[in-house]
Parts: structure tokens; sequence; C-alpha cells
């Protein structure tokens, strides 16, 4: 069904939920709390805003006072205070305006920072779990795309509030003051502005959202498909032109929604700004006719300083009723960041620490599974002394990368105990474990960065002899010896400068770097070809010498050496024991062997 064809590739974006006015409350609260380490520049910034608010609304009283009487009797020096004052009000508020732009950016940026990083970290935090079920691209598009879009509102949308809701309420004071009749008729539609603004804003926030969700796979499709791997997944499927299709059907949905959201209330704002525009005019008609029926108090002056204040009071309220637009639009954004943020961490660190490990590692009646879904693990037990070599096998889906995993607390275990030297893995600090158990995977990863940074990772105070060092022993020194830049060669995009088996023995040279006393081996040498395996093997050999290690392996032969052979078989131990042993029984392992041409030979008595 042509309609279904991307099934697949994007997953249905969830029902919006109704916002729950309890939900608004707390996430209203922990908007304010980002701003409260900043309390005092925002005092200075409220300061500064009242001060230009009060000295500003003293010019229309300045002008009614020209008019009214310097002018008419013709007293020069007055007229001359009078102008020189209307002069320097501008110029103060003018340099006022400037230090509290300064100020309220300063702190909006901060907090832009803050929660830019609160994100990230609390991302960091977060199992492996959460990134396995949530594209690489949605979680880019939320510390990007919707931090990104608050930026308005938390830099000057906050302060633009303060400044108008200042001057608004001084201006409407002036106006009172001036003529009260004036004031009440000028002001008489302004609550159904402030209605219709607010079923403007629901409105605009459900469109937000909605703009923000495709945003988000936009990102995802640009993330997946425009990757090294995506072009070349594409390329070799002949399938760009559909992914380019792809692409301008999700990028037309979101120009669609920029439209909506762009235009969204704009009849209505186009109604206000029309009314804001006549007001003067019907003023000066009522004022006309308040003086044709014999009223003496509203004078020429009074008047034009009325239509003055008027017009500076207009410019604060339309931006009030577009700011409640903004802010209803950024509170969605808040609530997609927040969704982030509230995220469970399930992982929780310890405190204590392995000072000298010795490396021994235990599961004991271990028991876990992914989300809901069917026991991934069954009452999994067995021991890794000290210094000798485990391999985990069995068929794919048996659970041997998930003991891995556990090992390194990539995942908790739902029953039973992971531990290292009889300490629980879960009560080990996140620096301890790090430091304790090395992981090489079959995917290995490399930062677009130089060879040198890429191995400094594991090390960042290691020195350049050092990272030498670990580089023979992993033995592709000589290779980077040869390139152009050494090991000042950037490596590209996901180390795509480099064949499987260089990416692999860089990885290695980077565990060797931070030599930890527990190895686990993911199936390190499954995709390499004979000759380059023989070389990352030998790499691995040097590498596991003298540690704990657990090697995960779909080619026995690879295992010969092993200490123990734990065999796998739908969650379950069902064998434990060497190699030959393990062959000679004639069990699970030995229809393993079989499969992969392994097999006793009778009359010999060994193994070929």
């Amino acid at each position: 069904m042509p309609g279904r064809r991307w099934e697949t590739f994007v997953a249905e974006e969830p029902p919006e939920r109704p916002a729950d006015p309890a939900v608004r409350k707390a996430n209203a609260r922990r908007i304010v709390a980002l701003f409260r380490p900043y309390r005092r520049r925002l005092a200075a910034v409220f300061a500064i805003i009242v001060l230009s608010a009060g000295i500003g609304i003293v010019s229309p009283f300045l002008l009614r006072e020209v008019l009214d009487v310097a002018i008419p009797e013709q007293r020069v020096g007055l007229l001359t205070a009078l102008v020189a004052g209307m002069v320097a009000i501008p110029i103060v508020t003018g340099v006022l305006g400037v230090w509290q732009t300064l100020l309220s950016n300063q702190v909006g940026q901060r907090v832009m920072h803050d929660l830019r990083t609160q994100v990230y970290r609390h991302l960091q935090r977060l199992s492996l779990a959460f990134f396995t079920r949530t594209r690489t691209g949605e979680v880019q598009s939320r510390i990007a795309n919707d931090i990104g879009g608050i930026e308005n509102v938390v830099t000057s949308t906050a302060t633009s509030v303060l400044s108008n809701v200042t001057t608004v309420l001084a201006t409407v004071v002036a106006m009172v003051l001036l003529d009260w009749r004036l004031a009440v008729f000028a002001l008489a539609l302004l609550p159904l502005f402030v209605w219709l603004t607010k079923r403007v804003g629901a409105e605009r926030k459900k469109v937000t959202a909605e703009r923000q969700a495709s945003l988000a796979d936009v990102s995802s499709i640009v993330q997946e498909s425009l990757s090294v791997s995506g072009i070349l997944l594409g390329k070799t499927m002949g399938r760009t032109d559909d992914l380019a299709e792809r692409f301008s059907a999700e990028s037309a949905r979101l120009a669609e929604l920029e439209v909506r959201s762009r235009m969204t209330g704009r009849w209505m704002m186009a109604a206000i700004q029309t009314s804001f525009a006549v007001m003067p005019a019907l003023v000066y008609w009522f004022a006309g006719i308040a003086i044709a029926h014999g009223s003496d108090t509203i004078t020429i002056g009074t008047l034009v300083a009325f239509t003055t204040l008027q017009a500076r009071l207009f410019f604060p309220i339309g931006s009030l009723l577009n700011v409640q637009l903004d802010v209803q639009s950024s509170l969605a954004l808040f609530d997609r960041i927040f969704e982030y943020l509230d995220q469970e961490v399930d992982i929780v660190e310890g405190t204590r620490t392995l000072e000298v490990p010795r490396g021994e590692v235990r599961l004991e009646h271990v028991w876990f599974r992914y989300d809901d879904a069917a026991w991934t693990l069954r009452d999994v037990s067995f021991t890794v002394p000290p210094g000798t070599k485990t391999a985990l096998v069995g068929e794919t889906g048996s659970g041997k990368t998930t003991c891995a995993y556990l090992v390194a607390r990539l995942y908790d275990a739902t029953r039973g105990t992971v531990s290292i030297d009889g300490v629980d893995v879960r009560e080990l600090t996140f620096a301890s474990l790090a430091a304790t158990v090395g992981v090489v995977s079959q995917e290995t990863y490399l930062f677009h960065a130089t060879v040198r940074e890429n191995l400094r990772f594991a090390k960042p105070d290691a020195t350049d002899e050092e990272i030498e060092e670990a580089a023979r022993a992993a033995q592709i020194h000589e290779l980077i010896a040869t390139l152009p830049d050494g090991y000042e060669t950037v490596v590209g995009e996901r180390g795509y400068r480099f064949s499987g088996g260089e990416k692999q023995r860089i990885a290695i040279a980077r565990t060797i770097l931070r030599n930890p006393p527990v190895l686990v081996l993911d199936e390190a040498t499954s995709s390499l070809d004979p000759q380059t395996e023989r070389l990352v093997q030998e790499a691995l050999e040097r590498l596991a010498e003298g540690r704990t290690t657990i090697a995960i392996a779909h080619r026995l032969s690879t295992v010969r050496d092993a200490d123990q052979i734990v065999v796998l078989e739908r969650g379950r131990v069902v064998e434990v024991g060497p190699f030959d042993e393990l062959l000679a029984l004639g069990g699970r392992f030995a229809a393993l062997a079989a499969r992969d041409g392994i097999g006793v030979v009778p009359a010999a008595g060994g193994v070929r």
C-alpha cells in the first residue's frame, strides 16, 4: 500500500494528551525555578524597568504645560526648561534600555545554558534502553530545536512582559490623572482583546507542538539518511529518490505547520491593531462632544497629552497580547523539554569504589528482560575467576551480549546480582566501574576527530608516548605512522576513512590506554576477514594478558584458549567447562562446534 510504505522508518506520533492543570502549574513552577539563581540580576532589571516607566510618563505632562501654559503665556524660560526635560527623558530612558537589554540577555542566555546542560547531563544518566527505543534525530531535535525555540522567551519575553506591564500601569494611572472619562472610553475594549488572545493562544500552542514533532521527524530523517551509513544504504539499495521523496513530504508538512503557526490568530490581531489605530480619532470625537456639551476640564493640552499617552499605551498592550501567544507556544516546547527531564533514571550511581580490583566477576541467579518483553536471561549463574578468560557462546538471541552489558552496567539485572570482587556493581560509582570494566564491541565508534583525540578520549591525561605505546600493542601504530598526518589524521564520520579491522584495532588501543582489569569483548572479530581477524585477534590476546576477560564469539575457533566456556540457550546456562571437555561431552556445545566444522576425531583422540 503506497500510503504505508514508510511504516518501518517513522514511528507514529502519540496522540496529544490534554493539558493537565496540575502538570501545567508544576511546569510553571519549574520555569520560574530556572531564573531563581539569577534573582539579583533580575531585581536590577526590575528596578531599571520601573525607573524607565516612571520617567517615561513625565513627557506628556510636560507637553501639556507647554501647550496650555508656556506657549499661550509666552514664558520662554519655562518653555526652554520644559523642552530640555522632554529632550533629556528619551536620552536617559535609552541608556537605561541598553543596560536593561544587557542584563536581561545575560540572564536569558545563562538560563538557556543551564537548561541545555541539564537536559544533556540527564540524558547521559539514562540507561542504554532509552537510546535503543529513541531516534537519535529526536534527541538532537529536543536539545537543539526545542530549547532553541524558547530562547526568545527566556532572553527577552520575561523582561518584556515586566516592562510592558509596568509601562501600561504607569500610563493608565497618568491617563486617569489627566481625565478619567477619556481613560474609561479609551480602555473599554481591552478586556475583549485579552479574552480573544487567550483563545488564540491555546490554538497556537497545539500547532506549535505539532510543528516541533514534525521538526524532530525532519531532523531524524537527515540524521539517518545523510550519515555515511545512510548514504551507503540508500545508494546501494537504489532508494535515493524514495528517501528524497520522504524528506520532501515531511518538509512540506513542516512548511504547512509553519504557515498555520504564523497565521493562527492573525485576523484577530489585525482587528486589535486596527482598533488601536482608530482609537485616537475616536478620543478626539469623544472629547469634542464633551466640550460641545459644556465640559471645561478638557483642554487642548490635556487632549494632546492624553493621545500621546494613548499612543504610548497601545504598543505595550499589543506586545503583551502577542507575548501571551508566544508564551502559549513556548509552553508546548517546555512540555517537550520537561518530558525528557522527567525520564526516569533507572540506573542510579552507587557510592563504593574498588581501590585495587582483582577482577573476579560473578553472576548469581540473574534474571533480565527488556521492558515488558519475555525474559532474556533466566536464572543465570557463573563465575569468572580473576585473570582468566571466559567465553560466552550460544545461538543469536541466547543472551550473551546481555550478560556482558550487565557486567558493564549498561543495564541493571531485573533479579539477582552481578558483582565484581564481591561488590554488587549497583553499589559502585560510575567512575570506579568504568575504570574497572572495559568494553570492545563489534560496532566500533570513532568520533569525527583526529586519531590522537579518539585515543585520548579513553585517558585525557595520556602522554603522546603512552598513546603510541598503546597503538603499538594494538598493532596499529605502523599504519598510523604511514598516514600523511600521522596521529593528527581526522578519522572521518564514524571512522569511515579506516577499514573495519583498522577501526577495531584503534578501539583496542583506546581500551589498552585505559588499562581496565576486566575486559568484555563483544564479538569483536565476527565481521572481519580471516587475515584482518588474525591481526585483531593478536591485538586482543595482547590486550587480554593478565586481565579477567569475558569474550563473546560466534566462531568457536576463536575461544579454544578460554579457561572456561559458558553455553547459553534461550537465556539459560546449559553447559560450563573447558573447550575440549565440552566438545567431548557431546551436548549443546558439541552441536554448535559441529555446525562450525569442529569435531572430535576418534582415532587421534583429539580435536580437528
